[in-house]
């Protein structure tokens, strides 16, 4: 990933030279693809600057872009699952509809997510190769205590779920599953989140 980490949110020294990254770069931190990228700058939404014939883009003014776009979307989600198709398909399935989706590739980088950021619900992959799906879920829950999770999974009674399910409320989403599934995922907990408010 050249170094750059995807939810880094780091402020800059005073005294330092602007880090300018990449198309490719930005893509990789903000975890979008570039066609979303492209689509962005050209309705001018993205802050970039072009040099040349090249678009360079300060990490700190994005970082202050994210932090003011993150407060406005309907939802902020995360979803951490090795598998990149899965990881895709969350992605351009929520992001049409108007929310921020991040994604992590291992439950590692799925903690680092939850330290730097808020989140309004995680999809957590229970089967991923780095961290158990079980442990990775307790450890997510010491740092943010009320993160709303959904498990996915292919494997509803196995021992790795039962474990899951002792770490309090969660949801649970069965593969397979298309972007319908995916949808009524979120608008499931939207509903709940507003009726919850409203009470």
């Amino acid at each position: 990933m050249n170094g750059v980490s995807n939810c880094r949110l780091g402020g800059e020294d005073k005294f330092s030279m602007p880090e300018l990254m990449t198309v490719k770069e930005l893509g990789q931190y903000l975890r979008f693809t570039r066609k979303t990228l492209y689509k962005l700058l050209k309705q001018g939404i993205i802050p970039g600057i072009k040099i040349g014939n090249k678009w360079r883009f300060d990490k700190a003014t994005i970082d202050k872009w994210l932090h003011h776009n993150m407060e406005g979307v309907k939802a902020r989600i995360l979803v951490i699952d090795d598998e990149e198709l899965i990881r895709v398909l969350f992605k351009e399935t929520l992001e049409e509809q108007g929310h921020s989706v991040v994604t992590a590739g291992s439950g590692t980088e799925g903690i680092e997510c939850v330290r730097r950021w808020d989140f309004d619900i995680v999809f957590l992959d229970l089967k991923m190769p780095d961290i158990d799906g079980a442990e990775l879920l307790k450890q997510l829950r010491g740092i943010k205590p009320g993160l709303m999770v959904t498990v996915i999974t292919g494997y509803p009674g196995s021992e790795m779920m039962e474990r899951a399910m002792k770490e309090g409320p969660l949801g649970v989403m069965l593969k397979p599953f298309d972007d319908s599934d995916i949808t009524a995922a979120v608008n499931s907990f939207l509903h709940a989140t507003h009726s919850r408010r409203k009470a």
